[in-house]
């Protein structure tokens, strides 16, 4: 009888990446999707916030509720990484911890049952990735890490300075994937345009963008988490010239206000920042995506009324907002002038407008053209619509477009790419037909 499996990866599309690592490494296993069923439950968590923090510990508590009696829990990724010893103290639910530097030997983890960790090694080298959700699309990590010292972020505090993949290590990974019928990467990290700087190398992303358009399979790309201070024109020039890459941007703004800028340590001002974001957004069929901070301290009323009006004025196609939260290690905890939570909530409330507000002028755009879809699968809304997404999108995070007919002969392949006439708007999705192979 084989040993059986249950993997829950929370937060971001790093902590995905670790985790299909950890697959690879664990193949003898059955992947079952309830914790019951399982003699192997891990958890990788994210400690990125509070609301991710409470997620993380929550999934834990419930899974040992309900796990079978020799089963295993193991606990990895950022919160356990960055609270291992007091975990270790008030969790006596998990069996192991582990933290961000030890999904490649899972499986000795496992097989040891107990905390005896080699030194940190957070980056990818030869491992085997077991990609989950997609047959057709994989994030690539470019590195572990961040020279930045914004002051609301914890991350360098336990992931440390930056740690480039060497470029050959990139490549042999997405060659592999493109080897098993994979055509569609995002390459992301902590901060994306410092790729290589480690390695005394400006702009990385020129060399890497180079070297990915010579993989032949490969038709889609894009990057993920540009970072303003280290984003040169140049890197935007290369990506606009790409054949391969799209016109995707996304750059985590986080304020437009030079003096919440300096607050936060930016290392940009509002100048930069809008120039960079008119290349991108006067590139041919550009998407641009962003994040915002709301109520950090000492943003002042005029601060935030400027943000307001920047938003409405430049059209971001998406924007993720969050609510500050103070974070363990961080200068922005130390600081006085802290936001009044009603004031905080406000704030969202007004910037959840806009946000609803532009991503239906963004999707009302597609209404009547013909545009690239990939296929993915039968759509949650109703089993009569497959659910695709346009080819520029990010995978999972920049909506869904629901198909309801095909004029094409036989069934629609699951992970293939069509052209499909966008024929209107339903609720928060684009509606369309399949008109012809792309």
């Amino acid at each position: 009888m084989s040993k059986k499996l249950h993997l829950v990866s929370l937060g971001c599309t790093k902590n995905l990446i670790d985790s299909e690592v950890m697959l690879g490494r664990l193949q003898e296993y059955e992947i079952v999707n309830e914790g019951t069923d399982a003699d192997v439950i891990i958890v990788n968590t994210c400690g990125f916030i509070d609301a991710a923090k409470e997620e993380s510990i929550q999934t834990i508590l419930n899974l040992h509720e309900e796990r079978k009696e020799d089963s295993l829990l193991v606990m990895s990724g950022c919160l356990s990484e960055r609270y291992k010893e007091e975990l270790q103290k008030d969790l006596k639910e998990v069996d192991i911890f582990t933290g961000v530097g030890d999904y490649d030997r899972i499986d000795e983890l496992i097989k040891l049952k107990q905390n005896r960790f080699s030194p940190k090694s957070y980056l990818i080298k030869n491992e085997e990735r077991v990609i989950t959700g997609s047959n057709y699309h994989a994030y690539i990590k470019l590195s572990e890490g961040c020279n930045q010292q914004c002051s609301f972020c914890a991350i360098p505090q336990f992931k440390g300075k930056l740690q480039s993949r060497a470029l050959d290590s990139v490549v042999e990974e997405v060659t592999k994937l493109v080897s098993k019928g994979f055509y569609d990467f995002s390459f992301i990290s902590q901060d994306s345009s410092s790729y290589l700087r480690d390695f005394e190398i400006k702009d990385g992303l020129i060399e890497l963008i180079s070297a990915i358009e010579k993989i032949e399979g490969i038709t889609s790309a894009r990057i993920l988490y540009l970072y303003p201070s280290t984003l040169s024109d140049a890197v935007l020039e290369k990506i606009i010239d790409s054949k391969i890459f799209h016109n995707y941007f996304d750059m985590p703004i986080q304020h437009i206000s030079d003096n919440l800028l300096r607050i936060m340590r930016r290392g940009s001002g509002t100048d930069v920042i809008k120039h960079q974001l008119a290349i991108m957004r006067n590139a041919p069929d550009s998407f641009v995506r962003t994040s915002i901070i709301a109520g950090h301290p000492g943003e002042r009323e005029k601060d935030f009324e400027e943000l307001v009006e920047f938003l409405k004025e430049f059209h971001f196609d998406r924007i993720n907002v969050f609510a500050y939260s103070d974070e363990e290690g961080t200068k922005a905890k130390t600081m006085e002038d802290k936001i009044p939570l009603e004031v905080v909530e406000k704030r969202i409330a007004i910037l959840n407008e806009i946000i609803e507000e532009q991503t239906i002028e963004s999707l009302q755009k597609e209404i009547g053209k013909e545009i690239e879809i990939i296929a993915q699968g039968e759509s949650s809304e109703h089993e009569y619509f497959v659910a695709a997404k346009k080819a520029i999108w990010a995978e999972d995070i920049d909506g869904e477009i629901l198909i309801n007919d095909n004029e094409l002969e036989g069934e629609i392949e699951f992970g293939k790419s069509y052209i499909a006439l966008i024929e209107e708007i339903a609720g928060d999705k684009l509606v369309g037909k399949i008109i012809r192979e792309s």
